[in-house]
């Protein structure tokens, strides 16, 4: 019991530190949160009556979704609304924005809050007394400011018991660290110098030059969250935690529906379970369910960001999955069904990574209608772009095998060590060789 609480206390203390290293005022955020919620769940255990349990979660809803609204949303809100009285003819003299800076994570740590408070109101778990023992599921350094989104059945028990620190879980660890910053130091961080250069010009590309640089985002954007993820499951995993998988090679999906389930899990399972089936999910009239399918994919669009872009591709990817729940029937996966899902998403990521909306639309009116001259760059950019397509054909060929060929070419124990060793290694090299260039920042740091 002392081993746990030393740990535990350690854990706390290390995520604490952790977060406040990018700016300390907002650990007063993170631990009110985690007051709130310790409090809140342990009134909810209490009270056998209905209506209390409900005011109780009310103020648990009230309290996340309000700091979130308020960092988050705010100005987006208040300027949103400021451009349409302006738009009826009025006048508005004085400004309500205010200078807010977005705490890092939030959007993360509130849904996992959130969430705890939800499955205890439905009697999924029961709360925790130890309070160490929940502020440190709270804040959890590892996946504190991207996630993966734990749920409380599954990270809470593991933090609330003893953990053993053993040499397996070093070791594959290390290896999902190691190929974590692969994804995001090699590819993402390289794709993201092309991406740059065309989306922040918009003007002086033409439509070749935006078809490449979206589909160089794809694998920046995946690179860069997918590989956060690997890098805060393999820490987790080396003491001794296991976070769930929050990405299955999701551009082999045949089917929108399907890209989802790969994308993103941790998110995607979090409205379908808190959004999606409270609204009715499927089990209404044909109509009902569509409109919950698309209203919660709204909700995740603004989720991702205060921008009228990140609605439009929610908006999107409900309106995809609404034509494919009216139309698509049941076919076996083919390369076709993936290619055509590969091109559906990065017609979405266009708004995903547009500065605005008029932006976007530019840049969607220039590749059906002006392909022009390709833009190359010069000196390290013309390198950067030929590391990014080596890189990404590396983790294409491991994907493929993965998805496609998984189990076949057995050889033996020892030579597979070997076969991995001589691999992690060769990956070693190429991210101390490639890490060094530009600037190195995770796009869901922002969310």
């Amino acid at each position: 019991m002392k081993k746990l609480k030393f740990q535990n206390l350690l854990l706390l203390i290390s995520s604490y530190v952790f977060y406040g290293w990018w700016d300390y005022r907002f650990l007063a955020l993170i631990l009110t949160s985690t007051l709130v919620d310790y409090c809140v769940g342990i009134q909810l255990n209490r009270s056998s009556n209905k209506a209390i349990k409900k005011k109780w979660l009310l103020l648990s809803v009230i309290f996340n979704i309000g700091v979130l609204g308020f960092f988050k949303y705010y100005n987006f809100f208040i300027e949103t609304f400021t451009s349409l009285i302006l738009s009826l003819g009025f006048s508005i003299h004085s400004s309500w924005t205010l200078n807010i800076i977005l705490p890092v994570g939030i959007s993360f740590y509130t849904f996992q809050t959130l969430s705890y408070t939800i499955d205890i109101y439905n009697e999924k778990i029961k709360p925790t007394k130890n309070f160490i023992g929940f502020a440190a599921f709270v804040s959890f350094f590892p996946q504190l400011v991207a996630g993966p989104i734990e749920r409380a059945s599954n990270l809470l028990p593991q933090i609330l018991n003893s953990r053993k620190y053993t040499y397996q879980n070093l070791s594959n660890g290390i290896k999902l660290t190691i190929f974590g910053f692969f994804l995001k130091l090699v590819i993402a961080d390289r794709a993201a110098i092309y991406v740059n250069a065309v989306y922040n010009n918009i003007e002086n590309h033409d439509g070749l030059s935006f078809l490449v640089a979206t589909l160089f985002f794809s694998f920046q954007i995946y690179g860069d969250f997918a590989g956060y993820s690997l890098i805060a499951i393999g820490v987790a995993k080396m003491f001794g935690i296991d976070l769930m998988t929050n990405f299955n090679r999701p551009y082999f999906a045949a089917s929108i529906g399907e890209f989802w389930q790969r994308w993103h899990i941790s998110l995607s399972t979090w409205f379908r379970d808190y959004v999606y089936i409270p609204l009715g999910g499927n089990r209404t009239k044909k109509w009902r369910w569509l409109f919950n399918l698309f209203i919660t994919f709204l909700i995740s669009g603004l989720w991702h960001g205060a921008n009228w872009t990140f609605v439009i591709w929610g908006a999107l990817n409900g309106i995809y999955l609404i034509i494919e729940a009216l139309f698509k029937k049941r076919n076996k996966r083919g390369l076709l069904s993936i290619f055509v899902t590969f091109i559906l998403i990065n017609f979405a990521w266009i708004f995903f990574r547009a500065d605005n909306i008029d932006n976007a639309f530019k840049i969607i009116t220039k590749i059906f209608t002006k392909p022009g001259n390709l833009y190359i760059g010069s000196g390290d950019d013309i390198t950067a772009s030929l590391y990014t397509v080596l890189a990404i054909s590396i983790l294409l060929i491991i994907e493929v095998k993965k998805e496609f060929f998984n189990g076949l070419f057995s050889i033996s124990n020892n030579r597979i060590e070997f076969v991995r060793l001589i691999g992690y290694s060769c990956l070693i090299f190429i991210i101390l060789y490639l890490g060094v260039f530009g600037e190195s920042q995770f796009i869901y740091f922002q969310f």
